[in-house]
């Protein structure tokens, strides 16, 4: 287990990227969507900063801000080679979103990666890790990040790229 004091100096942290393709296993082989940062948005996280599975708030562009879980790391069911950075977003969008602007606020830690079985324990560990984020987000200290002035992002700054 990751020691705490490594996991929680870095909380909450703040990154924003453009959203870019995946490895197109999230909506396909899970039917668990996400949205992933390029690797300079993944190569910035602290270097001591524990992979695993967080939860936290994001956006995308100016829109609203969602629960969300996010996976930071090798993803050893599918044996990656490049470190990602994963995020599912709780809400049903109406459309993909590459290219548009994410804004993620990571609040808290679930647990460390691990490899799995099955594709269905796989499945199961996401789902139970989204649950249990929908509860902790609803802690008063972390709805009150929800609100922070990271996630007021001017729609023309967006849109206009300044």
């Amino acid at each position: 287990m990751p020691r705490a004091d490594c996991i929680m100096r870095h909380l909450p942290y703040f990154c924003r990227g453009q959203v870019v393709r995946g490895f197109g296993r999230g909506s396909k082989q899970l039917g668990i969507p996400t949205a992933n940062f390029p690797e300079q948005v993944v190569d910035n996280l602290p270097a001591d900063i524990s992979t695993g599975i967080y939860y936290g708030w994001a956006s995308v562009g100016s829109g609203d801000v969602h629960k969300m879980v996010v996976s930071i790391g090798w993803n050893p069911y599918y044996k990656n080679t490049k470190k990602s950075m994963e995020t599912h977003i709780m809400h049903t969008f109406k459309e993909d979103f590459y290219g548009e602007i994410l804004n993620v606020a990571i609040v808290g830690y679930l647990r460390p990666e691990k490899n799995f079985d099955s594709l269905e324990s796989l499945i199961s560990a996401i789902q139970g890790d989204i649950e249990e984020a929908k509860k902790q987000l609803d802690l008063p200290e972390h709805l009150k990040v929800k609100e922070d002035n990271f996630f007021q992002v001017s729609k023309s700054k967006i849109m206009n790229g300044h």
